[in-house]
């Protein structure tokens, strides 16, 4: 289609950006850190530690790695909530020339599992909270290095004991654990700082992350996204920021988990190649803590997903709060919602910016440009040398105005999912990969999604894939077929909804909900469950989920 969004884009922005700009991530950081090395690069439960620190202790990771045996390539994994530990561990792996592996904390022992295996996980930074997971599949895995963690490790020394203590031994959040073997990831730095670090060559083609996600259907598939691939979406979202943000001078609040792809590239990286500190959040869903936390910091820029926005609009004190350096909102992960948009622009005076991405993309597909002097409702247009294409069900591009399948081309779009070609070419075909979300484009070039053509729920931002409810709910010996859905939430924006054909009239809603508890992160658990004598399918069996949505 033609692209009718760029006379819409600012001045300042290019229609295309140059890919091939930096080799790797290690050299945009290392960029970074030699020329803001006395700034402060992350803050977290009043700790701040500068590019300088980072560099001292990344580089000791990472020296570390390279002399435990492990070699270029290999996959590394980061299992925690956000804690200054994360960026330390992250860019040690980077400087390694190794693979990072983001892991939701929140994971199951079956989908921990899952992830470890498929990635050929050799070592794993996990905070001790969630050791117990780990334990508990750790010898199904090729896992060869755990380096555990606390919540107070990177505090002052008097902090760091009363912190570790009451998280342990008063709040009781470590549950017990066996792992013999495991090592601190403290004295890992440590000990690094004994050895030899050598700068490994990496070229844009080499693996920097492989991200877990759903996918279109099915088990939970890993995105493999190249230096090249990140790069190019850093680039592409610094196009669009560079006559916003101001080097050295920002301060960003990250409340979103940075295992996610939205906090990854959009606070973690960007924000380290302009120089400026991220706000690390370890527990937003404690509203009245989040909201003391920032009522500390001038801060510039916040992102979130619709669920936070709305969530800090509703907690008392966040409207009392200085907006006066606040530049900029972005939204995405969900679709911001215009009651939320209009509350936010009302409170803080500045319009709630959104934008589209998925994990193929690094994620940034479409956003909205920060000048944007009004909610439209959009996703915005496409970021610079991204090419979009709206296609009907037989590949045809539709007329214009009319709503398609969304195809998208571009340097960001992933080398392909792992282990899996079945799966990459369906999803990526003759370089447009589909999205999957039904869109429409105006003649300005803005889009606005109307609909999802995957039966994708969309819980607070995170992907939940029906076929996986699915799976789980059928273990069950009184459970003959389930079908997942989403169903509206006010307060999560969709929430899973199960209907199940039982063996049993005895099997009660409490009794699957349980069930599942056992297996599923906690956003996946239906929060529904319905029962039905059978349910409706399609002349060659397969179940029709849009007819239990549309009688929901």
């Amino acid at each position: 289609m033609e692209k009718t969004w760029l006379k819409n884009y600012h001045p300042s922005v290019p229609a295309e950006i140059d890919a091939d700009k930096h080799s790797s991530l290690v050299d945009v950081f290392e960029q970074a850190i030699g020329q803001y090395s006395q700034n402060i690069s992350y803050i977290n439960m009043g700790k701040s530690i500068t590019f300088a620190e980072l560099d001292t202790l990344s580089k000791n990771f990472a020296a570390y790695l390279q002399n435990s045996g492990f070699k270029k390539g290999d996959a590394i994994a980061i299992m925690m909530p956000n804690l200054i530990q994360y960026p330390v561990a992250l860019f040690g792996i980077l400087r390694a020339g190794m693979t990072v592996v983001n892991v939701n904390p929140l994971y199951t022992p079956r989908e921990l599992q899952h992830q470890l295996v498929d990635s050929n996980t050799k070592a794993i930074v996990i905070i001790e909270n969630f050791a117990c997971t780990l334990s508990e599949v750790i010898k199904h895995t090729n896992v060869e290095k755990v380096l555990l963690t606390s919540a107070g490790d990177m505090l002052s020394p008097v902090k760091k004991l009363v912190t570790n203590f009451v998280v342990k031994h008063v709040k009781k959040l470590v549950p017990p654990f066996d792992l013999p073997n495991a090592e601190r990831f403290l004295d890992a730095i440590n000990h690094g700082a004994s050895c030899t670090y050598q700068r490994p060559e990496v070229n844009s083609s080499d693996l920097a992350f492989l991200q877990y996600t759903g996918g279109t259907t099915g088990v939970s598939k890993g995105a493999m996204l190249t230096h090249r691939n990140i790069l190019a979406n850093l680039e592409q979202n610094s196009s669009i920021l560079e006559d916003v943000i101001e080097p050295g001078k920002e301060l960003v609040v990250t409340a979103l988990p940075l295992y996610h792809i939205f906090a990854l590239q959009g606070n973690c990286l960007t924000y380290v190649k302009y120089g400026c500190p991220n706000l690390l959040i370890t527990n937003p869903r404690d509203m009245p803590g989040f909201v003391k936390e920032l009522a500390k910091y001038p801060f510039t820029v916040i992102t979130g997903v619709n669920t936070l926005f709305n969530g800090l609009l509703n907690t008392p004190g966040f409207a009392d709060l200085d907006f006066s350096k606040l530049k900029f909102a972005l939204g995405g992960g969900a679709a911001v919602q215009r009651p939320v948009a209009e509350q936010w622009e009302k409170t803080t005076g500045l319009v709630l910016l959104e934008g589209y991405g998925l994990t193929e993309c690094c994620p940034t597909v479409t956003v909205n440009p920060p000048q944007l002097e009004k909610y439209k409702g959009s996703i915005g247009m496409p970021v610079p040398s991204t090419d979009i294409k709206l296609v009907d069900d037989d590949g045809n591009e539709v007329a214009a105005g009319e709503a398609g399948e969304m195809l998208v081309k571009g340097p960001q779009v992933m080398k392909g999912y792992l282990n899996r070609p079945e799966a990459t070419a369906e999803m990526i075909v003759d370089g447009w990969l589909a999205t999957g979300d039904i869109a429409t484009c105006d003649e300005d070039g803005y889009f606005y999604i109307v609909d999802r053509k995957k039966d994708m729920i969309l819980v607070s931002g995170f992907n939940v894939f029906p076929n996986e409810i699915e799976e789980v709910a059928v273990i069950h010996e009184d459970v003959i077929e389930a079908a997942a859905i989403g169903v509206p939430s006010k307060s999560s924006g969709e929430i899973v909804k199960l209907v199940v054909v039982r063996k049993n009239d005895a099997l009660t809603d409490k009794d699957v909900i349980e069930h599942c508890r056992k297996h599923l992160t906690g956003y996946k658990i239906p929060k529904v469950v319905e029962f039905m004598e059978e349910l409706p399918k399609s002349n060659v069996g397969k179940i029709l989920r849009r007819e239990l949505r549309d009688k929901s």
